[in-house]
């Protein structure tokens, strides 16, 4: 981690809930939180594909509460996003709650009983309770999950799901389901990119000096 991740990180309180089931390793949500907010509840709501190399700071991978967790790359181009538009607390979301940073393991995961099945997924319908009590409505919705057509089922049961009329997030041409993900492995160019779209498109809470801190 550089400096300056570490200067953005330190901004933030960022806790999660960790679980597993047999023999694996999942996130049922990520909230990242500016420090000093007194937000009860997110203003941003993100969706992404699934929790990659974030961690409980405890390390404990079966806990049964929230917990403090060290966040990754893909995190942090959130929190750029909030500072630029003055977001406080921001709830990621997962097409799947798998940890796994390697995009070809969690490929081969879908393949399994356990992938096909789906209930991995908190937009499935068997999991209606958890996107109820942790899906927040009425506020902007950030879609990053890639644009691999792998996901399309994935995809487009979330997009059922959450039914939200304005998405933001930026579009793959000819692609319906596909959103690119906040960290183009390897160009920071379009890792910049996608934080200043992102920007572009959400609205700004600047105006709002209820929600300001600091």
């Amino acid at each position: 981690m550089t400096d300056k991740n570490k200067e953005l990180r330190d901004k933030f309180e960022v806790t999660g809930y960790f679980y597993m089931e047999g023999g694996l390793k999942f996130r049922k949500y990520l909230n990242i939180r500016l420090k000093g907010s007194n937000l009860q509840q997110p203003d941003l709501m993100v969706v992404m594909m699934n929790p990659g190399s974030s961690e409980p700071v405890n390390g404990d991978d079966n806990g049964r509460c929230e917990t403090e967790t060290i966040p990754d790359d893909a995190q942090d181009q959130i929190m750029k996003v909030m500072i630029k538009t003055n977001y406080n607390y921001a709830r990621v979301l997962n097409l799947s709650d798998l940890r796994e940073p390697d995009s070809e393991k969690f490929d081969e995961f879908l393949k399994t009983d356990i992938g096909m099945e789906e209930k991995h997924s908190i937009f499935h319908e068997s999991r209606i309770c958890d996107f109820r009590h942790y899906f927040v409505k009425n506020v902007p919705v950030i879609y990053a999950w890639g644009v691999s057509k792998k996901l399309r089922k994935l995809a487009e049961s979330a997009m059922n799901r959450i039914n939200h009329p304005n998405p933001i997030g930026r579009r793959k041409e000819g692609c319906s389901f596909c959103y690119y993900h906040p960290l183009p492995r390897g160009n920071k160019e379009k890792q910049k990119k996608w934080v200043d779209k992102i920007v572009e498109a959400l609205p700004s809470k600047f105006n709002s000096q209820a929600q300001r801190v600091g």
